[in-house]
């Protein structure tokens, strides 16, 4: 077992004070004999500057005293320290950079954050290298920050090229970060997280009121949200941060346990990708091409009932998705649509392959192949080759069939394909899969998600749909919550046979999760290659 700690921290504009504080939670976690501390992002210095040149300033060069003083303790309590600040490069370039040191005091890796989110974009830049998979005695480990996490491909690549235990450095305001956009990269990806947030102010103290009141916010919810965590390879958060104050939590961990990426049913979520048909994702975009959809629709999920899929065409439900392979034929839901202007989405065997299947009262209306191998249809071998997006009336749909939504890779597919919604017959397995991944497959893609299932309780299943209150640079309706991008979830009461819920096609127009950061467009590179190259050849 290895004793791994998240540290959070606040860090103002003194440079001196931000580095004291790391050092008592360096400290902190030694004696909670911790082997591994991870510290927040931007540790050096509030990620707010007066210009560019303020934030070269404020940068920390390799090697100079803050980060020597953090290699000293490190070494004088022989324990590894991740840290995120910023770095000036020789090359002239600023970056937001990850450091790891090992119990030696040596540096042993750094990356360069690839996604930067928001005002960070004025001041710094992106970096353009995968970050390292680095070997040490604990384990293989992989490194990454904040928004990097909003999205799947930097955690995703550092999977497949074998990181058991990953690192995440934040400077997060978003109360979403803990409940969804951490957990959910443990329990994809089957490895362990340690992911520490910031606390305290995320703005200078004295212009906090002023940018709060032109942002129409309350001043504490641009506080870092704290919640610092260690998450298992199942999604399960084992320490957990309060909300507000500094703090250091632990736990004792087997990193061997992410060498397992075998679900339940003896899919191995990592051996059954397939790379060859990601290559759409490696295309640069620049915005979405497609027209917006309707403003609003209902979805609904049904039992394979033909009344009860008939009572929700004729009362007014636009998109009915009905488990996998539920018991009834295509011929009998397209009885039940007659007269109506709904569609159905359902699965069926046929032959050696399974099909999504689209259907109106007119008929098919198209199919869609189960894209990757799965255990729980051994007879499933002919495979897709593409996903497809079918253009309706109310916009553009995308299926994303059976264990296919066990893949992030497949939703981004739909989202680079501008899809606004998504239909998954599906049957989860792990608690996580409902839980987490769908809807963060809604939030990192906006696409709202329409999941169908049978659980052992019977119909099981979510609707993920698109709020048009989306970060701090949209409009809200309400009061902000402090949300960044978690979907609006409608889960299927125990017993129900059915369950709607509005959903919003438009709102996948837009992506954008802070100013000059876009969720879909803002795919990084390097990650994306390595996530579509055969494993054997990495």
């Amino acid at each position: 077992m290895t004793r791994v700690a998240a540290a959070q921290l606040a860090a103002g504009t003194d440079v001196e004070a931000n580095l004291e504080a790391c050092l008592r939670m360096i400290d902190a976690a030694a004696e909670a004999d911790a082997e591994l501390v991870v510290l927040p992002e931007f540790c050096n210095h509030l990620s707010w500057y007066d210009d560019r040149a303020h934030a070269r300033r404020m940068a920390r060069r390799l090697g100079d005293s803050f980060l020597t003083t953090i290699a000293e303790r490190a070494a004088g309590h022989g324990i590894y320290v991740k840290i995120g600040v910023t770095v000036a490069r020789d090359d002239g370039r600023t970056t937001g950079t990850s450091l790891l040191f090992g119990p030696d005091g040596a540096l042993l890796g750094e990356s360069d954050k690839q996604i930067l989110m928001g005002a960070e974009n004025d001041y710094l830049d992106a970096g353009h290298e995968d970050s390292p998979v680095i070997d040490t005695p604990l384990g293989r480990i992989g490194m990454y920050a904040c928004m990097e996490g909003v999205i799947n491909e930097v955690t995703r690549s550092l999977t497949v090229r074998g990181a058991q235990l990953m690192l995440n450095s934040l400077n997060s305001f978003a109360t979403d970060e803990a409940s969804l956009h951490i957990p959910v990269r443990a329990a994809e990806n089957k490895v362990w997280v340690v992911a520490a947030n910031k606390v305290g102010p995320l703005l200078p103290t004295r212009q906090l009121p002023a940018i709060a009141e032109r942002l129409g916010v309350p001043p504490d919810r641009l506080h870092g949200a704290g919640e610092s965590q260690i998450v298992a390879p199942d999604g399960t958060c084992v320490a957990m941060a309060p909300a507000t104050g500094e703090a250091v939590v632990v736990a004792d961990i087997d990193i061997a346990l992410a060498d397992d990426k075998h679900r339940p049913d003896g899919t191995d979520v990592i051996a059954a990708r397939r790379p060859e048909l990601y290559a759409p994702l490696s295309t640069s975009t620049s915005g979405r091409r497609a027209a917006a959809g309707a403003e609003t629709i209902t979805a609904a999920i049904s039992a394979p009932s033909a009344a009860t899929i008939s009572e929700l065409a004729f009362d007014g439900v636009d998109l009915i998705v009905l488990p996998e392979m539920a018991a009834i034929a295509v011929p009998d839901v397209v009885s039940a649509l007659r007269g109506t202007s709904a569609y159905a989405v359902l699965t069926v065997q046929e032959g050696d392959a399974h099909h999504g299947v689209l259907v109106s009262a007119d008929g098919v209306v198209a199919r869609q192949p189960q894209l990757h191998p799965t255990a729980r249809h051994k007879w499933s071998t002919t495979l897709g080759d593409e996903l497809t997006v079918v253009e309706l009336p109310w916009g553009r749909l995308a299926l994303v069939i059976g264990d296919d939504a066990l893949f992030p890779e497949t939703f981004r597919l739909a989202a680079v394909g501008d899809a606004d919604v998504v239909a998954t017959p599906c049957t989860p397995t792990e608690p996580w899969e409902l839980r987490l991944g769908l809807p963060e497959r809604s939030a990192e893609n906006r696409l709202n998600v329409v999941a169908s299932g049978f659980g052992s309780a019977g119909l099981t299943g979510g609707i993920y749909g698109l709020s048009p209150d989306f970060t701090l640079w949209t409009p809200w309706g309400g009061p902000f919550t402090g949300v960044i991008s978690h979907p609006l979830v409608t889960v299927v009461p125990p017993g129900a046979t059915s369950v709607r819920a509005t959903i919003r096609p438009a709102q996948a127009m837009n992506r954008t999760a802070s100013r000059g950061t876009d969720l879909v467009d803002g795919r990084p590179r390097r990650p994306i290659d390595a996530m579509t190259t055969a494993s054997e050849q990495l």
